[in-house]
């Protein structure tokens, strides 16, 4: 702990106090500031002006990052028959309907992202206690209820982030790795925020991002000028 303590002193000394940086500047510290020992991930936390107690503010949505995300995902399918044998064939880590729930259901959740089939629901949607505090929760919204699971495996392997505001109106979601370069990590940024931007509620009054913050793994928060985003 001392060892992270000390790099993340380091890498905070680097930081001019009360400085907003451009998004670009900030991909540029990040990957300046990262560990040197672990290719580190890069994060982007957003605060934004919305209610989440009010259902029409609940900023939720998925993205396809254009570099990935520097990780291949775990991926589990709820689905039996052909889907079941379509979602095998497009690269799933793990396949089933009544075991599967019932090893979820007992505590595993060793997964970055769970896919149902739609007529599985009706058994999936008892694993919320387990799931749903760990934003992995099939849901229509996200197109991770979806009667074609292979595409869906496909697209969340290929770098499709999920995002979802928390209850404090926070959004945290990943854009790829420090050993990305600052134009890869550029256009994933891009990407994210197009598209929470695009998500935007009608009812959101006021400034919508109100701060944003770029940062690697174990790495201080850089500060983003939101009047750039």
């Amino acid at each position: 702990m001392a060892q992270k303590s000390k790099a993340y002193r380091a890498a905070a000394e680097k930081l001019e106090a009360g400085k907003q940086y451009t998004p670009a500047e900030a991909v540029a510290l990040a990957r300046e500031t990262g560990s040197a020992k672990t290719d580190a991930t890069v994060e982007v936390a957003l605060k934004l002006g919305v209610d989440p107690r009010k259902a029409d503010q609940m900023v939720r949505g998925t993205v396809s990052l254009p570099h990935g995300t520097g990780k291949t995902a775990r991926v589990i399918v709820f689905a039996q028959g052909p889907a079941a044998e379509a979602a095998i064939a497009a690269g799933a880590d793990e396949v089933g309907s009544d075991e599967l729930i019932e090893k979820v259901a007992a505590g595993w959740t060793q997964f970055d992202a769970a896919v149902a089939s739609p007529e599985l629901m009706g058994k999936v949607g008892r694993l919320g206690k387990v799931l749903g505090p760990r934003g992995l929760m099939p849901n229509p919204k996200t197109g991770t209820v979806t009667p074609n699971v292979a595409q869906a495996v496909t697209d969340i392997k290929g770098g499709r982030i999920e995002f979802r505001v928390d209850k404090h109106a926070n959004v945290h979601f990943i854009v790829g790795k420090a050993s990305f370069s600052e134009e890869q990590l550029g256009d994933n940024i891009r990407a994210a925020l197009d598209e929470i931007v695009r998500l935007k509620p009608s009812s959101s009054k006021g400034r919508y991002v109100q701060k944003a913050t770029v940062s690697t793994t174990f790495g201080p928060g850089i500060p983003v000028d939101v009047t750039a985003i």
